[in-house]
């Protein structure tokens, strides 16, 4: 009697970085350096945080004496928040960008993104998870809507069916009902282009976001 095994599963690990807004403008040779050193950019956004949407996603290091001066710098300008993933992402990324503080970094890690992109000890470039939960609750900040692997199954599968996959097929179905459209299956297609449950934004209440 043959035993039912489960589908394998391939799991890459990802991981937050942020372009931060002083250096926004370099995001086209800071990206090639990132696929240069085997990464996958899996998604990415321009946007203008407010220092509230700041405030929350620096939510534990309030209290501390620079938080005010951080919320001002990361909300000073556009930033590129981007999901990437590679093998060991959360420590191969660290590791490129160096020690958090960019004067530590020149000194120790001269070849490292923040040693070259750096300014100070708060306006040090770019930002990375530290660990596997921060990179999750980090990129459902940026990207709410993503999915984080492993891949849910059974009740946490059914949940997200439920909360995201469900309504937004009845209501389409619902739609298409009302307009009986000649090419139902081309015309669902475009309808769920355009109201991908998927597409990323921020809060109810969003920032600004670049185009």
């Amino acid at each position: 009697m043959e035993l039912s095994m489960p589908p394998p599963q391939i799991y890459v690990e990802k991981t937050l970085a942020i372009i931060k807004p002083d250096i926004a403008d370099k995001e086209e040779e800071i990206q090639d350096i990132i696929l240069r050193s085997g990464f996958t950019i899996v998604q990415r956004r321009k946007l203008h945080l407010s220092p509230e949407h700041c405030s929350n996603f620096y939510v534990e290091q309030y209290g501390k004496m620079f938080f005010p001066n951080l919320t001002a710098y990361m909300s000073s300008g556009p930033l590129v928040a981007m999901i990437l993933a590679r093998h060991k992402a959360i420590s191969y990324w660290k590791e490129l960008l160096g020690p958090t503080n960019t004067l530590v970094a020149k000194e120790t890690h001269p070849d490292s993104l923040r040693a070259i992109y750096g300014t100070d000890d708060l306006r040090n470039a770019l930002h990375g998870s530290n660990d596997f939960a921060a990179a999750e609750r980090e990129i459902q900040f940026m990207f709410p809507d993503v999915i984080i692997e492993p891949i849910p199954v059974g009740q946490a599968a059914k949940d997200y069916l439920n909360l995201y996959v469900t309504p937004t097929l009845l209501q389409g179905l619902t739609t298409i009902c009302k307009e009986k459209p000649a090419d139902p299956f081309i015309w669902l297609a475009d309808w769920l282009l355009k109201n991908n449950p998927n597409k990323p934004k921020l809060c109810h209440n969003p920032a600004a976001e670049e185009p």
